[in-house]
């Protein structure tokens, strides 16, 4: 993963995570009231970050792999490509992160 040690400690935790299938750890990288926007689907707050987590992530033996980083002020811009039973394909997650931990991520194309 070339973008990888660019990337702030709660974003590599969370894509480590996700590649170790290490659900503690993954939601250990988002706040408390965190929020996932997945192509226009919000998730708010550790129980649905996990439901999601469990259909649509780690539950469907998702990998990531970080393809570059971008960064715009306080956003966190990362090219991913996805493979696993559930998504495969590129796309973006772009991240905001505050006080060590994840508080919103975007997923889009």
């Amino acid at each position: 993963m070339s973008g990888m040690t660019e990337l702030e400690p709660p974003i590599r935790q969370m894509i480590d995570a996700i590649n170790s299938r290490d659900v503690a750890s993954f939601l250990d990288a988002f706040a408390d009231d965190a929020v996932i926007d997945d192509w226009g689907r919000t998730f708010t707050g550790r129980d649905e970050i996990a439901g999601w987590n469990e259909r649509e992530n780690i539950g469907v033996n998702s990998h990531i792999e970080a393809t570059d980083v971008q960064r715009d002020g306080e956003a966190v811009r990362v090219g991913i490509a996805v493979t696993g039973d559930g998504y495969n394909g590129g796309g973006a997650m772009t991240f905001h992160v505050a006080d060590g931990r994840i508080t919103r991520m975007v997923i889009t194309g």
